[in-house]
């Protein structure tokens, strides 16, 4: 299994961070994979997919690129730079296309477990690489990135609340399957078999992603980071907008709430998606779940709000 030696001062230090060029990385690993894990994805897909692989299709090379640099089980390491935190999308895939060509290759060797086959044997693969993420970005993600942005930050704020009653043990062992706190100093990071990384002074920052996958990366002794997916899924504007059809019945604010709960979400995560009061939100969720429209679930000491199925019921699109 993959684990890293995590000293006091290193863990006191952690961070998260939102990244657009995170972000935008997941939504190609799930173009690539081609398959959603949930509704959301799975309309995500049927909007952009086609488009994504009739470009790839227009540039094998490229299309073996992502092919190379997805690997089974190791990503290619320019490909995924640390988040930094605080930087735009442009700055960020900056560091993607300033790549090293024999670094460039070396991390494709270590993806591929093998030699690179000789059309990716070229010098202009950061710049490809760079080119297809920006495309990603501003075709897929660019349009909805205030609404996952807040999303992604309300995560943060339930899992800095964890922190706070648990400490960073039960923050590390829920960010996605295969991340657990082991004790002494030691924190897997997934279940690949690979050496034990020491860590201990650099840099650790945990990322939210709104698709529903994970990575590690690193810039070698100075950050680390543990990219997971955020545990309130993005709604879909046409979700969004069904809430107008339940106005009347409901009124806006508690039918906007009760839309977006066809996933589990916190009275945080609603507060920060919706934008509206702690106090309204709270009140909303009262009255949907004394008309029997949601049910409440606790995971660890975080209390997430869900649909029932006469709530789905009542928000289906006739």
């Amino acid at each position: 299994m993959g684990l890293w030696q995590v000293n006091a001062d290193t863990l006191a230090r952690s961070r998260f961070v939102v990244s657009p060029l995170a972000e935008t990385f997941a939504a190609l690993k799930l173009l690539h994979a081609g398959v959603g894990r949930h509704p959301g994805e799975s309309r995500w897909l049927a909007a952009h997919l086609p488009v994504y692989r009739a470009r790839l299709a227009a540039d094998p090379v490229t299309g073996l690129l992502v092919k190379a640099g997805l690997g089974r089980e190791w990503i290619a390491d320019f490909l995924t730079p640390a988040p930094r935190g605080g930087e735009d999308f442009a700055t960020e895939v900056l560091r993607v296309r300033g790549a090293g060509v024999a670094e460039s290759h070396a991390h494709l060797r270590m993806s591929l477990a093998g030699e690179l086959p000789e059309a990716l044997v070229r010098d202009d693969l950061p710049g490809r690489a760079a080119g297809l993420l920006e495309w990603v970005w501003e075709e897929t993600v660019q349009p909805s990135w205030e609404r996952r942005r807040r999303v992604l930050e309300a995560d943060i704020a339930v899992r800095l609340g964890q922190v706070s009653r648990g400490g960073w043990a039960a923050v590390l062992d829920s960010l996605r399957p295969g991340t657990r706190w082991l004790g002494e100093s030691t924190f897997q990071v997934n279940r690949h078999e690979y050496p034990p990384r020491e860590i201990s002074g650099a840099e650790l920052v945990l990322v939210p992603v709104t698709p529903q996958t994970g990575w590690v990366s690193w810039e070698e002794s100075s950050r680390y980071a543990v990219v997971y997916p955020c545990a309130g899924v993005l709604a879909q504007e046409r979700e969004v907008e069904r809430a107008g059809a339940l106005e009347a019945l409901l009124g806006t604010g508690r039918a906007r709430v009760l839309v977006l709960l066809e996933y589990p979400l916190s009275t945080t995560q609603l507060v920060a998606v919706t934008g509206q009061g702690l106090g309204s939100v709270g009140r909303h969720l009262r009255v949907l779940w004394d008309a029997g429209l949601v049910e409440r679930r606790r995971v660890g000491r975080s209390v997430l709000y869900v649909r029932t199925g006469l709530g789905d019921a009542l928000t289906r699109k006739r």
